[in-house]
């Protein structure tokens, strides 16, 4: 498997290639520069392994919720590089993709995942570890932190609408711990992407779209250049 996937959701900025078992990734916290660093990031690690996006079996990106601009920057070069080199895309949840992270390097088994959406409000999703990847809980949304709910039990919270909400959210949900500072990155979309379970949700270039969850918020195709 050759893949390489984008995620630009929240203030961070990263890349992960793929090639069998190996991921390399480049990373940044560099708030509205995602734009500016996103695709050095994608030639170098392409550059580094000696491939062109020809190489690749397919591409993923993180399609949200999250920053309106992030979010449709990792969807515009996604779908420009997918048309020019036929290829297929993975479109994965942010949330999903801060989750495993959050699984990943706490051991936690469950996920209570939480951004930011400003507004008063963030964008939700719980999830347990199961099989080796994230399965969700319910749906995705974005509510006041009020409005939150969480099956019974003990959840790990990741995710920047912990730092602004910690005090409201604690008391809809039984918290053992939280990291506010905990960012979704690349490696976690390309782990969800290239799971042979998930290849059904691969999608063509033209249909990998941004998820934004308010409705208010008019969704278009990315521009993207072929």
């Amino acid at each position: 498997m050759r893949l390489l996937a984008f995620e630009t959701s929240t203030e961070a900025c990263s890349v992960a290639l793929v090639v069998g078992e190996e991921i390399r990734e480049a990373f940044a916290l560099a708030p509205q520069r995602h734009a500016e660093l996103v695709l050095p990031m994608a030639d170098r690690l392409l550059a580094e392994a000696g491939l062109v996006p020809a190489d690749l079996d397919a591409l993923a990106f993180a399609r949200g919720p999250g920053s309106f601009t992030g979010v449709r920057i990792a969807a515009g070069v996604v779908q420009g590089i997918a048309f020019a080199a036929d290829l297929p895309v993975a479109p994965v949840s942010t949330l999903a993709a801060l989750a495993l992270g959050a699984v990943r390097e706490t051991g936690a088994t469950r996920v209570a995942a939480a951004l930011d959406a400003r507004m008063g409000e963030i964008y939700w999703g719980t999830f347990k570890f199961a099989g080796g990847t994230v399965e969700l809980l319910g749906e995705e949304r974005v509510c006041a932190p009020e409005a939150v709910t969480a099956l019974p039990g003990e959840w790990f919270g990741a995710g920047s609408g912990w730092s602004a909400h910690a005090a409201v959210l604690s008391r809809r949900l039984a918290v053992g711990d939280w990291q506010g500072d905990r960012y979704p990155r690349a490696s976690d979309v390309a782990r969800l992407a290239a799971d042979p379970r998930r290849r059904g949700e691969w999608v063509v270039a033209e249909r990998a779209l941004p998820v934004y969850l308010r409705n208010e918020v008019v969704v278009k195709p990315a521009v993207a250049s072929r």
